[in-house]
């Protein structure tokens, strides 16, 4: 149990609130009916906090700016990754959320009771400020209740002012159908709010050590159609707008004002910089004229990343057909295009690096295969993958996981596939071929650490060997012949090597000229792999 919040319990809240997340992704978006139906409120939940966790991971160890504390640091860090990974509506409106979570804590020393409420409070004023038209029964509705909740517990134990805060999120979030006739008329809570009383649970069982014992809200009788009137607003607009904005804040209130005047479902959220700096928005909306929105966000600034949904276009998705129960395939994660080609030549299903468990569940089914082996090359999916294995049961679909860590032990395990096997056997066969494959990667240090191989500073080249740094040097070329040679001193007799995007031209030949010099019994296969941050990826067989 924790008296304060520090910055490891937010980083231990980023991740616990990101899992629960994917564990109910898909009953979120089946819970999706406003401000469109388009199912999806789930899978932006999930990407939002994705992107702030990754970018919490890669800059924890950074020195807080502008004597913030740790704690308000780390959770500035998060809010900055999902500002910038922000999906959907509700997606930005969390985004601005933990923003507002974010500068009371930058300048709270301490974190008990009383400042989580009064951090609290500045997130739902934050949130409700970025919407150009607040709408109750919404994301907006559950977070202000929380806010109310904390305050009212009149508490500074951080873990009475925490359960109250989810407490009183979770009967609003009961509420809402009450407040939003689409709602009402479909039977449904708040997806959004649903979101967000996961991640105040996990709060919770952060902070107590013991997870709120809480049901998934029940779906209530559909009112009638013709008892409710019918829901305004985005129905009247055919297209969703978002992207990125760099630019001043006075530019960004007078692009809010035209979008405003454009559609509905705006929200705007961003850093907020000091006048006359600019800062980074994600701006959200809904409109018919795409042109005239894009062109409001030119005249304010820079845009990018723009994406635009038409929602036509949407139809419900076709469930796949039932499982074909004598066909069998395999799922293989890929970290980059070309890798992913050399997968998709071996007969493999291939999903793109960091997959949700819907974005992996729903490639197992699109197989149509009754028994499906995952391949999820690193340790973060594994845990992913070994979930799609019981979410995949229901379905008819047996879903067996090789742990492999690395593309290059999925190369090996493909190869010796065996259909005239049983399924059993082949797994295990496969299994066999990725253990018996050790392998490395090669990149560069990002900032000064202390290994076990020695000390590093930025920008010297590692030699990782199964995730532990073994060579550190200077020249990229040399230290990935000295890995070569490393692991080769061990015995092997197939090498394979995969290039990353930024591998400088001649670094693959120049590899393999060594090993066919150093070690002539030796066979060399290489490939264009395009994975990001390793110019190259080693297995040796």
């Amino acid at each position: 149990m924790l008296e304060t919040l520090d910055a490891a319990a937010v980083r231990r809240w980023c991740a616990a609130g990101l899992a629960a997340l994917r564990r109910h992704q898909g009953e979120i978006d089946d819970l999706n009916v406003y401000p469109v139906p388009d199912g999806d409120t789930g899978t932006n939940l999930v990407l939002t906090l994705t992107s702030a966790q990754h970018a919490l991971g890669m800059d924890l160890d950074t020195s807080p700016e502008g004597g913030a504390t740790p704690h308000g640091h780390a959770l500035r860090l998060v809010a900055r990754g999902a500002l910038l990974g922000a999906r959907g509506n509700s997606g930005v409106i969390l985004a601005q959320i933990l923003r507002g979570l974010a500068d009371t804590f930058v300048s709270t020393p301490v974190v008990r009771g009383r400042a989580l409420a009064e951090a609290l409070r500045g997130a739902s004023a934050a949130a409700r400020g970025a919407v150009a038209h607040p709408v109750e029964g919404t994301l907006l509705t559950v977070v202000a209740a929380a806010a109310a909740g904390a305050t009212e517990a009149a508490s500074d134990d951080l873990r009475v002012v925490a359960r109250a805060a989810a407490g009183a999120a979770s009967r609003a979030l009961a509420r809402t159908p009450e407040q939003l006739p689409a709602l009402a008329r479909a039977g449904v809570v708040d997806a959004g709010g649903r979101g967000l009383c996961l991640l105040l649970d996990a709060l919770v069982e952060v902070v107590t050590g013991e997870a709120p014992a809480r049901p998934a809200p029940e779906r209530r009788p559909v009112r009638p159609p013709a008892s409710a009137a019918r829901e305004t607003g985005s129905d009247a607009y055919a297209y969703e707008v978002q992207f990125l904005l760099d630019a001043e804040a006075a530019a960004v209130a007078r692009m809010r004002a035209t979008l405003d005047a454009l559609g509905d479902s705006l929200v705007v959220v961003g850093d907020d910089p000091p006048p006359g700096e600019s800062g980074t928005w994600n701006v959200h909306v809904h409109v018919n004229d795409v042109g005239a929105a894009v062109e409001a966000g030119v005249e304010a600034g820079r845009p990018y990343r723009i994406s635009v949904t038409r929602f036509a276009d949407q139809p419900p998705p076709t469930p796949p057909p039932a499982p074909d129960g004598a066909a069998r395939s395999a799922v293989v994660v890929a970290p980059g295009a070309g890798i992913a080609a050399v997968f998709a030549r071996e007969g493999a299903a291939v999903v793109p690096a960091n997959p949700s468990i819907g974005e992996l569940l729903d490639a197992v089914r699109g197989t149509g295969a009754a028994r499906v082996v995952v391949l999820p090359n690193d340790a973060a999916t594994a845990s992913v993958a070994g979930e799609v294995v019981r979410q995949a049961h229901p379905f008819g679909v047996k879903v067996s996981v090789v742990p492999t860590r690395s593309p290059v032990q999925a190369l090996a395990a493909l190869a010796v596939r065996d259909p005239s096997r049983s399924f059993e056997d082949d797994v295990i066969a496969m299994a066999e071929a990725a253990g018996a494959c050790r392998y490395a990667e090669v990149c560069h240090a990002r900032r000064e650490a202390l290994t076990v191989a020695g000390p590093c500073r930025p920008g010297d080249v590692l030699a990782l060997v199964e995730g532990e740094v073994h060579l550190i040097g200077v020249d990229l070329l040399d230290t990935c012949t000295a890995l070569l040679d490393r692991m080769l001193g061990g015995g092997g007799e197939l090498v394979t090597l995969l290039t990353g995007a930024d591998a400088p031209a001649g670094l693959v030949d120049a590899v393999r000229a060594h090993v066919t010099r150093r070690w002539p019994f030796v066979e060399v296969q290489a490939y264009a792999g395009g994975q990001p941050h390793y110019p190259l990826l080693v297995g040796v067989e």
